[in-house]
């Protein structure tokens, strides 16, 4: 079933900014995937396929505080609504080095409409980590297969260029400015993974627990447990098809995963879209749609 889709990733390829591609097809029935990656021109001694390492971006925010809240069975007020980005914190900002917590910590917690929020992921984790006296990656990481892992603790693996640091190629960093100003663990982006060690964390985290049967139930808001939701299934960026119970996340680097669980079925894109530069998604978009419309279609 995956090999119909070569022809669609050399495409986007040919067509975009990205010159590396992972794609799987998830089966949550059978509890099993499928899976290929595709590079334009990568030459590294240790190339080998389910290997190569994509920043991806904020869908750290998924496994990371989304898992923590399931695995912790939050049922705290603030933290929901921090996890769920309706906690009334601003969207972004540069953080300072030193002082950054001090900042996400000032921001008062007011129930809001929803506004998707680095400021919110961060200060999630911050406040989880005071109310359970735990360190919020020791909590996940467990569940996280070993090719899952914090930009920093990168040895010699391979990865794929995304953006530019002091004029030079970023491979090996992490995209996102306030994480890698940072140089902490955070919350809302910062793990690097392969195409089938992200399949391989999802599968497992449903079989234990329960990740599907959390979703039967259209949310009234947008987020969900920390995940994004489908919230027009004909127009989406999870692929047109889906049923409104879809759920997963998106990242800034061109990385994304979607769960059906009325099809039990899901499907991973990671991409270097920001290879060059961050601004121009088209082509990026025209394939998660094709190839989400496609998954749903075949199911």
């Amino acid at each position: 079933m995956i090999e119909q889709y070569h022809n669609l990733a050399s495409d986007y390829i040919l067509s975009s900014n990205s010159d590396a591609i992972g794609i799987a097809i998830l089966d949550f029935k059978k509890n099993s995937f499928e899976h290929f990656e595709m590079f334009e021109d990568l030459h590294h001694p240790n190339h080998e396929q389910g290997k190569v390492f994509f920043d991806l971006a904020s869908v750290t925010k998924a496994l990371v505080n989304g898992f923590s809240f399931i695995i912790q069975d939050v049922q705290d007020h603030e933290l929901e609504l921090l996890v769920n980005h309706r906690a009334g914190l601003p969207a972004w900002g540069i953080l300072e080095k030193e002082n950054w917590k001090e900042q996400i910590l000032s921001y008062p917690i007011v129930e809001s409409d929803t506004l998707y929020s680095d400021f919110s992921a961060l200060r999630y984790m911050l406040e989880f980590e005071k109310k359970y006296h735990v360190n919020i990656y020791d909590v996940v990481k467990k569940h996280h297969h070993q090719n899952i892992v914090f930009w920093k603790d990168l040895t010699d693996q391979v990865t794929v260029q995304n953006g530019f640091y002091h004029a030079k190629p970023n491979i090996g960093k992490v995209h996102d400015p306030n994480a890698y100003n940072v140089e902490k663990f955070t919350s809302h982006a910062g793990l690097f993974g392969t195409i089938d060690a992200l399949a391989e964390t999802l599968l497992k985290f449903n079989q234990d627990f329960n990740l599907l049967d959390r979703f039967q139930k259209r949310s009234e808001k947008r987020f969900h447990l920390g995940f994004d939701t489908v919230e027009n299934p004909q127009n989406t960026l999870a692929g047109a098809g889906c049923s409104d119970l879809t759920f997963g996340h998106l990242g800034f680097t061109g990385t994304s995963f979607w769960i059906d669980p009325k099809l039990s079925k899901g499907h991973i894109i990671l991409t270097n879209a920001t290879k060059f530069y961050w601004h121009d998604k088209h082509h990026l978009n025209i394939f998660r749609r094709e190839f989400g419309a496609s998954v749903w279609k075949n199911q």
